[in-house]
């Protein structure tokens, strides 16, 4: 497995971005899960919907769960460190159809690429469906650390 502990961590460096698209790329059709039910193309396609969140693209109405415990979530998720395996994920990230991978990877570099670049300014300015009301940085952090983690599940 790739050790990422001393690479950039913001898609909104261009070092960063440059990395992070570098290690979807290395991702190979074959890899498989090192915990998770979701296949390499789920995965694929489920990193891209929390891209569509922080973008706009993709809007969700809040749920009462997230106004009550979302903002004690965000603090543990900002925290330092890597997202703790197995979190439950929210039903409209789910991917249940079998997708593609090579389109599913092109469209989540895509995105990346399309977040990274359009950097604060490309940001929705509603609040997170979960987390409530984010700044630019944690926007960045969630999403960096969201990648690494569903990266790092595929060995990459």
């Amino acid at each position: 497995m790739l050790d990422t502990s001393d690479a950039p961590t913001s898609l909104f460096q261009r070092e960063g971005l440059a990395a992070m698209l570098a290690r979807i790329d290395r991702l190979r059709h074959d890899a498989k899960p090192q915990w998770g039910k979701m296949s390499l193309p789920q995965m694929l396609a489920h990193c891209q919907q929390p891209l569509r969140v922080a973008t706009g693209e993709l809007q969700l109405k809040r749920s009462l769960f997230g106004i009550l415990f979302g903002r004690i979530a965000k603090w543990k998720m900002l925290a330092p460190g890597r997202m703790k395996k197995n979190l439950p994920t929210a039903p409209e990230f789910k991917i249940e159809k079998t997708r593609d991978i090579a389109t599913e990877k092109s469209a989540l570099q895509d995105l990346v690429r399309h977040f990274g670049q359009g950097g604060p300014a490309g940001l929705t300015q509603k609040p997170h469906p979960f987390f409530g009301a984010l700044l630019a940085t944690e926007w960045d952090t969630l999403q960096w650390k969201h990648l690494d983690h569903h990266l790092r599940q595929f060995g990459a």
